[in-house]
């Protein structure tokens, strides 16, 4: 699989369709697979973290997920094929599931957030085996507390609920740190972090627009509605000039 180098983060050189293949074959390999969707202030956090980038680069999958990096890999004459959302990806994940009747196990978000999904998922994607669930409010190896007792019983949870996908939305880098730390003992075939995800499908956020989606404008809709966004949105200006002033960047 092509992958594109951006400022050390190898990122696959797929689009959604062929990252939907992909995964279908996870579901029926051995062994758990992990899919990270870095998006422009990912890339940022992780050029500089050894750890981070080693978290990312060593996943199964990466995908692209923020428009910057695909308009970043055009100016570098690198281009990413387009822009592959975790959100997207999840819900080629359910479409899948609910097809083939596959389990799945929610991992993330405030108290009742995951419940609330899981009653969503199971009205529109009634095939899917809900293996369980649990929110996000734990003490971890993404907080510091790796092997802590409320860990390894949410461990034990989902190895006796046997899922064949699991969805870990505790924000980035939180849920790629957990998943990293973990999933040498999660059993399940594949294992993805997908942010905000959980609560679209909780029905406690809205996604953007379908017009701003188009026009790779979702960061600019989420910056309006969370003014307080705005520390975490100046990734996008600095990630474009670090590509024009480091032809070497991307490769």
């Amino acid at each position: 699989m092509e992958k594109v180098n951006i400022f050390g983060i190898k990122v696959d050189n797929i689009t959604l369709e062929e990252a939907s293949e992909i995964v279908e074959n996870y579901l029926v390999e051995d062994g758990l697979k992990t899919i990270v969707t870095p998006n422009t202030e990912i890339v940022m956090a992780a050029k500089d973290d050894e750890y981070l980038k080693r978290i990312i680069n060593e996943s199964h999958l990466v995908t692209p997920d923020g428009i910057g990096l695909v308009y970043g890999s055009r100016i570098r004459r690198r281009p990413l094929k387009e822009r592959v959302t975790g959100f997207d990806l999840s819900i080629r994940l359910l479409e899948i599931a609910n097809q083939k009747g596959y389990s799945l196990f929610l991992l993330g978000g405030k108290k009742g957030v995951a419940k609330r999904a899981s009653e969503n998922i199971k009205k529109d994607y009634p095939n899917i085996k809900l293996a369980g669930y649990h929110h996000g409010y734990f003490k971890g190896s993404h907080n510091g507390h790796k092997d802590h007792k409320e860990e390894l019983k949410i461990i034990d949870m989902i190895n006796e609920a046997k899922p064949d996908i699991i969805f870990v939305g505790l924000g980035f880098p939180r849920q790629e740190i957990w998943i990293w730390e973990n999933k040498n003992r999660i059993h399940g075939k594949v294992i993805i972090g997908n942010g905000g995800t959980m609560d679209i499908l909780a029905g406690d956020l809205k996604r953007a627009p379908e017009i701003f989606q188009r026009l790779g404008l979702e960061w600019f809709y989420r910056l309006i509605k969370e003014p307080k966004r705005i520390k975490r949105q100046i990734a996008l200006p600095k990630f474009i000039l670090y590509v024009l002033f480091n032809k070497d960047g991307i490769r």
